[in-house]
């Protein structure tokens, strides 16, 4: 992994520019684990905007998940969803085109990551889950098995796609 004081962090790239600012979003997000209250809370807001900005990954997304699994991976209670669903989501983005090549030399330690969110899922099984939660773990668990396809389904799973499905009212 790349250390959060690397200065080659400026080297990437993300939504706005330079990639100086997220060992210190990274930094931030190993000290509050916990579920967000909402989707403005910081630092996960930054970092969705930032490393996954409408779908798109950047060359400094890749060089993030690897904390981001890591720090999951370390959390002592509840983790928030995101833990698991930005990493599938820079995955989908990377995997349906969304993003550039991953950088060589961070490429073992992504794709390591990739492969670890199952580990964090189980980590994580004991603890209380909504269904953010549950459509995050099960996507998480799709990329690391190759399923892009659904992962990306489920990533865009909301209560009323949830309902129409289950009434079968396509349109």
């Amino acid at each position: 992994m790349l250390p959060l004081d690397d200065p080659r962090w400026s080297e990437l790239r993300h939504a706005y520019g330079d990639a100086a600012d997220v060992p210190g979003l990274l930094r931030a997000l190993a000290s509050f684990t916990g579920p967000k209250a909402n989707h403005q809370d910081e630092p996960w807001f930054s970092l969705w905007s930032s490393l996954c900005h409408q779908g798109d990954a950047y060359t400094a997304s890749y060089v993030a998940v690897p904390h981001i699994v890591q720090i999951a991976s370390e959390a002592e209670g509840p983790v928030d969803f995101s833990f698991f669903q930005l990493p599938a989501a820079i995955e989908v983005a990377r995997q349906t085109g969304r993003g550039p090549d991953i950088p060589k030399a961070h490429a073992d330690d992504y794709h390591r990551s990739i492969a670890r969110l199952i580990e964090n899922v189980s980590l994580h099984r004991n603890e209380d889950w909504d269904q953010s939660m549950l459509l995050a773990a099960a996507a998480a668990q799709a990329v690391a098995k190759g399923h892009i396809d659904v992962a990306e389904a489920l990533l865009n799973l909301d209560a009323n796609w949830i309902a129409k499905i289950n009434n079968c009212e396509f349109d």
